[in-house]
């Protein structure tokens, strides 16, 4: 696969997701959409929110003598919008494993 291939084609300004009966369409603006790479992810929580911290170990390749974490992104969400984070993950998860095979 080349690079091209491998990342999204660019977002249009604006598209309606499907609704469900009875439920007005959600219009969706991605004109300001960036995409970054991360290869680390770590969490905290609150009561009241869940934090998402995305970053790049620098070390990747040099074995576990030291990571050298470079934080990108923060990502803070109330428990709820969590909450429909888990069950999306999970089921993107579930259907990569039925492509590819089970990650470890």
């Amino acid at each position: 696969m080349t690079d091209a291939e491998s990342r999204p084609s660019k977002p249009k300004a604006a598209r309606s997701a499907p609704a469900k009966p009875g439920e007005p369409p959600v219009k969706v603006n991605a004109s300001r959409l960036k995409s970054t790479y991360c290869n680390i992810c770590n969490a905290s929580s609150t009561r009241e929110e869940v934090v998402l911290n995305f970053g790049i170990n620098q070390n990747w390749d040099q074995g576990r003598k030291a990571f050298d974490v470079e934080l990108h992104h923060r990502i803070i969400l109330n428990p709820h919008a969590a909450k429909r984070l888990h069950l999306v993950l999970g089921e993107l998860i579930a259907e990569h494993e039925r492509r590819y095979g089970e990650l470890r």
